[in-house]
This record gives C-alpha cells, sequence and structure tokens, in this order.
C-alpha cells in the first residue's frame, strides 16, 4: 500500500495499542498455564497474533479474551509441531525452548529478514546439551529434551534468549541455574518477563550471576490486562516535540517498559544544545527519536550504542537515515551510531517504509513538518505493531490518501 500525506499539524488525545512486549509475555504464560486465564486490552497486531497461532500449534486455544493453557508439558510428539512466527523476532525466540520443554520440539519458519536475524546463543548452548538444532534456508528444527541444569548464555546479544530460557526452564522436572556470560543489555526487557511469570505465579529467584529457577511450576490461570505501549507513544513524542499538539492517555505511569526512558529522552531533545542519547536499553525508541532530532533546527543529536538497529525488519541504522535524508534531513551513519544535525523543514519527496513499521510510522510523523506532500510506499507495514496506526493519524486530523 502506497500513502501519500498532505502535510499538516496533528492534533488531539491519543491512545497508544497494547504494549507488543507485555502482550507476547502474557500470551506464553497464560498458553503455558493450568486452565483458563483471560487477557484484556490485547491489541490483534501480526506479531500478537503469531505467538497466538504459535502457542495455538503447541495445543494451547484462545476464544476471545479467553485463553487456554496446553492440556501436556512435556510429552514429546511423533510430528513436530510446526510453528510459523510470521516476522516477530520475539516469537521466534521466545518459543524455541518453550517448545522442547513443552513438545520436545518444533520446527519455526518464518517471513522477512526473520530467519536472518542472529541465533548463535541457543545454537551453541542446545548443541552443548544435545539437543538437535538445525537451521536450514527460512527454517530451524529442534528437536530433544530440555534438562535440569546449569545454562550459560550471554547478555548483550538479545535478551529474548534469557526470556524464551527463563519460561522454559520453569515446566522442567528439576531446578536450573540461568547464567549470564556478558552484562545484559536491554534489562528492562526481563524485567518485564519477570513480572509477567510472577503475576502468573512462577517464582524465579535472582542470583549474583543470574537467576535460581526451580522446577516443576506451571503458570497458573490469571486475569490480567495488558498496559498501553510505551514503544508506540515513542512516536506522539516525536510528534509533540516537532510541533503537534498531542497528547496521550492509557499509558502506565508505573510501567516496566524499558521504553518509557522516551519522557526523559523527549525532554533532552526538546532542549537546546547537543544531545547524546543511548538507544542500547530502547532500540525500538530509535526511528521516532531520529525523526524528532531530524528536526531541532541547528542543533546535534548523537545516538550511540545502536548496533542492534542493524538485525531488526531493515537495517534501521542505514534505512532510517536513509529515508529521512529523502525528504531533507541531514543525518550521517556509522557502524553502531548516528548523527543528526537539526534542519528547521523538510522538503518532502517519496520514501519507502523498506517493510518496517517502525519506519513508516516515522516518516508519517516526520511528514508532519515538510513542505510538501511525503509518499510513503510500504504503508501496510504498520499491521505488524499498530494496525490502528493510521485510523488514529487521521483521527488527529492527518492528511492522506491510499493509493
Amino acid at each position: 500500500m502506497k500513502v501519500t500525506i498532505t502535510p499538516r499539524k496533528l492534533s488531539g488525545t491519543v491512545q497508544p495499542p497494547s504494549s507488543k512486549s507485555q502482550s507476547h509475555r502474557l500470551i506464553i504464560a497464560a498458553a503455558l498455564a493450568k486452565g483458563e486465564s483471560r487477557l484484556h486490552n490485547i491489541s490483534p497486531s501480526q506479531d500478537i497474533t503469531a505467538t497466538l497461532r504459535c502457542m495455538t500449534a503447541l495445543g494451547a486455544r484462545a476464544a476471545g479474551e479467553a485463553v487456554y493453557g496446553v492440556p501436556e508439558i512435556g510429552v514429546e510428539r511423533d510430528l513436530l509441531p510446526r510453528l510459523d512466527c510470521g516476522e516477530s523476532g520475539s516469537t521466534l525466540r521466545f518459543l524455541i525452548p518453550v517448545a522442547l520443554a513443552v513438545a520436545g520440539g518444533g520446527i519455526f519458519t518464518g517471513h522477512g529478514r526473520l530467519m536472518e536475524r542472529p541465533m548463535e546463543p541457543y545454537e551453541k548452548l542446545f548443541r552443548e546439551k544435545g539437543v538437535f538444532y538445525q537451521a536450514t534456508s527460512g527454517q530451524i528444527t529442534v528437536k530433544g529434551t530440555l534438562k535440569p541444569g546449569t545454562y550459560q548464555i550471554p547478555g548483550n546479544i538479545s535478551s529474548q534468549f534469557i526470556t524464551g530460557l527463563l519460561y522454559a526452564l520453569p515446566l522442567l522436572a528439576g531446578d536450573s541455574e540461568l547464567m549470564l556470560t556478558t552484562p545484559l543489555e536491554s534489562a528492562a526487557y526481563v524485567d518485564m518477563t519477570l513480572e509477567a511469570l510472577g503475576q502468573f505465579g512462577v517464582d524465579i529467584q535472582p542470583t549474583e550471576a543470574g537467576w535460581h529457577i526451580p522446577g516443576h511450576q506451571r503458570p497458573q490461570g490469571r486475569e490480567l490486562t495488558a498496559e498501553g505501549d510505551w514503544s508506540q507513544a515513542g512516536f506522539y513524542y516525536a510528534a509533540a516535540g516537532i510541533g503537534n499538539d498531542v497528547t496521550l492517555t492509557g499509558m502506565n505511569p508505573r510501567s516496566l517498559q524499558g521504553d518509557k526512558v522516551i519522557e526523559d529522552y523527549a525532554a533532552k531533545l526538546n532542549g537546546p544544545g547537543e544531545v547524546i542519547l543511548d538507544v542500547s536499553q530502547c532500540p525500538d525508541l530509535a526511528p521516532a527519536l531520529t525523526a524528532h532530532a531530524a528536526l531541532r533546527a541547528g542543533e546535534v543529536t548523537h545516538l550511540v550504542n545502536a548496533a542492534r538497529l542493524r538485525m531488526k525488519e531493515s537495517d534501521r541504522i542505514d534505512c532510517v537515515a536513509s529515508e529521512l535524508n529523502r525528504l531533507g534531513a541531514e543525518i550521517e551513519t556509522f557502524p553502531d551510531s548516528m548523527t543528526i544535525h537539526g534542519v528547521a523543514q523538510l522538503h518532502g519527496g517519496e520514501t519507502d517504509s523498506h517493510n518496517d513499521h517502525r519506519i513508516a510510522m516515522m516518516l508519517a510523523i516526520a511528514a508532519t513538518r515538510a513542505e510538501g506532500n511525503v509518499t510513503i510506499n510500504g504503508a501496510e507495514s504498520v499491521a505488524k505493531s499498530y494496525p490502528r496506526f493510521w485510523e488514529d493519524y487521521e483521527m488527529l486530523g492527518g492528511k492522506f490518501k491510499t493509493i
């Protein structure tokens, strides 16, 4: 889908969709739980639908807000379940160890750049544990039995590997130790995992090196409501920062989401002077922050510790910079950072989302400060995380037509 935006100021109050990060975690816990859970305010994005689809393949059931847990844990199947993860990195990395613990393995597929994402921590770990792991073109197959014991994994590649093990290890028939071999990045995402598991009654104990995980634990059914998504809120903070009259509602001020740092980062961008923002703990905010920084006329902004952006749905360093530069921004790229020289106005033009939901939303926000129309190819990519984005954009006064 191609969208052409006629620039105009946005105005009004908007409620972002539910947190995708939290929703993944609640759905997996509910699908592993004994009995029925009820989950409210789950936005049906493509990534969340992928997690529901995969948990159904493992034996869970969902009907409306009700989720019914898998009937059996730890029973190997004659035929490995097939799990289509769509383009969701969280779904893939969370569920590989879960599938081993629940069903003795699974065959994982995906789309877009998903199967190109780094998976070495699991590959190395499972081979050490005697678990079959095979990655072929577009498919990962795992098969075997996860046994209680000590699991060592780096903390600086992706917290998603840690989350997957935190869900799987409590299901085993004995206690385990999960130990980090390098410092933990994106710690807030692990905190969200521990919070979700705790809400479902799973006891995980912190240690000096990681976590002690008692076995024989299945989550217990719960009724919970997902909170608003601070990563999506970032686009509205950027909108406000570049001159739109947009306010947010429905956000949890005590949220553990790491992207809640957008409050502090936006405040820094709203002030004068050179600004350095570390995005190692909040990489999903980078597109919104870049759009905001691009229009800090005469000011310089650096986004640093950003190497992980290169392995998202697109190379978010090169693609974010190239698309905003097409509109008249002045952004330099480096292996793990960006330097943004703020301009007073963008000039408009034709751009591409690179099938990346966050780039499409970034361009839509940046378009509000363009002198001419802005066309976005691949605008439908917002459905990956925010299916109603274009409806909300129009509700706020945004003007566009689809082609």
